[in-house]
């Protein structure tokens, strides 16, 4: 079994997974403490939550056959092809404030979401 990557970055593929300045930042110094330099950010979308698809954002040292792959500076944002058509478009930005602080994902594909915004259909 071989393995592919397909490499682009952002300015190649404005329909891709975009990863806002704050967000990239903000997994690079988490990449920083984890001390390793094999990890990327993998984005996937998984069948559950109230809405029927679920956001998974972890750090992911493999490599899947079909996985495309944007790169922002230093982070290297991995989506699997299965995700990739319900991400298209997608925007990963980084929020820090009082009432909130994490991974947002403003989803064009998105038709609802649940209250939480870990979900969506």
């Amino acid at each position: 079994m071989s393995v592919q990557d397909t490499t682009v970055s952002a300015t190649e593929t404005p329909t891709g997974v975009l990863l806002t300045d704050q967000a990239a930042s903000k997994v690079k110094a988490l990449l920083d403490q984890e001390g390793r330099d094999d990890l990327r950010l993998r984005i996937a979308v998984q069948p559950g939550g109230c809405s029927g698809l679920r956001y998974q954002l972890f750090f992911d040292e493999r490599s899947l056959d079909g996985d495309v792959i944007n790169e922002f500076g230093d982070v290297a944002v991995v989506v699997d092809r299965m995700s990739v058509p319900y991400l298209l478009g997608a925007q990963i930005d980084f929020v820090d404030t009082i009432e909130k602080q994490g991974f947002t994902i403003d989803n064009p594909n998105a038709g609802g979401s649940c209250a939480c915004g870990d979900s969506f259909h």
